[in-house]
């Protein structure tokens, strides 16, 4: 899939301006503060529904105007789509595809295959478990309308049981009360540590391909899931969860919040059998992180047929040549939109888009 224009009105600095992208490899080339991350933002907004830099949608509006409007244009291997995004003031957001309003955000999942990599990025290796939660939950809900389902109602649920464990006192009131909830928390965190465990097992194998691109061959980096779970069947996982769920009462209930399940879990990052996310420098962490991204452009194409749209901003400046001029060469197969101050690479652009 590829993008093939996007239109902005009253979007961050853009009153109104139109941009059009080819398949293969399109850069974005300017002075810093003139719009080139906002553009590749529009685009990761119609296709995840939020913003990778700001949590109040009200913020992307132009200065002074009451709301903003993205159009976006795209090419799948069967047929086109549209995609419109009105943002207004007041926090509420108004979705389209094909001209057909949606009524929940998440139908927009999937419409749009998005990757996106950023030096903020480099948080994926080096930060808490919550960044690689993250990544998982992102690239799994653009493939799989069952796992995006699974989540939303397992965080559903896991909210429920985290207002009980702050407003009820321990005691059998207490116990009864969650019991209810412990049931359907397991099935639903089950399905979830599942995909996961499946997700992570299909990704270590690309991503130790594209790592030994990028380092030259000189590291082996290897995936793995920790979870409070072993990896089985989803009966044998929900089993768990509730064993796990019954002997953390006490825990839990001194807490105030549950300590069990996929919201706590990780994935491993090692590079020769050293944890990277601990021991590794910030060039093996950003080269890792980045290994991490190109893979998952390679299993969204192996599960869904087509590849996403990668997004780079400001990555170039980050990498030394030769991991410049291999990123370039390895993402020129498919579409990637990417932000420079100036491009001057022996690899051809399909599309140059200058900003003032």
């Amino acid at each position: 899939m590829y993008v093939t224009k996007v239109t902005l009105n009253n979007f961050r600095n853009y009153a109104d301006k139109t941009f059009s992208f080819k398949e293969g490899l399109n850069v974005i080339v300017g002075p810093n503060a003139t719009g080139k991350t906002n553009l590749l933002e529009s685009v990761y907004m119609c296709g995840l529904g939020t913003s990778p830099r700001v949590s109040r949608d009200k913020d992307v509006i132009k200065w002074g105007e009451k709301g903003a409007y993205i159009h976006l244009e795209l090419q799948t291997r069967f047929r086109a789509h549209t995609v419109d995004m009105y943002i207004d003031g007041k926090e509420k957001k108004r979705v389209a595809i094909d001209g057909i309003p949606i009524t929940r955000l998440v139908q927009l999942i999937g419409t749009l295959g998005i990757v996106f990599f950023s030096p903020d990025e480099l948080k994926l290796v080096k930060d808490a478990p919550v960044e690689r939660r993250h990544f998982m939950d992102v690239s799994l809900s653009q493939q799989s309308s069952k796992y995006l389902f699974a989540l939303s109602r397992y965080n559903a649920v896991l909210v429920r049981r985290n207002k009980l464990l702050k407003t009820l006192p321990p005691g059998e009131n207490l116990k009864n009360s969650l019991n209810v909830w412990d049931i359907q928390l397991a099935e639903e965190g089950a399905r979830v540590i599942k995909a996961r465990y499946e997700f992570t097992r299909e990704l270590k194998n690309f991503a130790a391909q594209k790592h030994a691109v990028l380092s030259g061959g000189k590291e082996s980096l290897s995936l793995e899931y920790e979870s409070d779970a072993p990896d089985g069947s989803e009966k044998e996982i929900a089993d768990t969860l509730s064993q796990k769920l019954f002997m953390s009462y006490d825990k839990d209930c001194a807490l105030q919040y549950t300590t069990v399940g996929p919201h706590k879990d990780d994935i491993k990052i090692s590079l020769d059998g050293i944890d990277v996310r601990k021991f590794g420098s910030q060039g093996q962490q950003r080269t890792a992180a980045l290994s991490l991204k190109l893979a998952e452009i390679s299993l969204f194409k192996d599960n869904m047929g087509e590849e996403p749209v990668l997004l780079l901003d400001d990555v170039l400046s980050e990498l030394d040549e030769g991991r410049r001029k291999t990123l370039l060469s390895e993402t020129s197969q498919y579409q990637t939109i990417i932000t420079c101050t100036e491009y001057q690479e022996d690899i051809s652009a399909s599309n140059i888009i200058y900003t003032k």
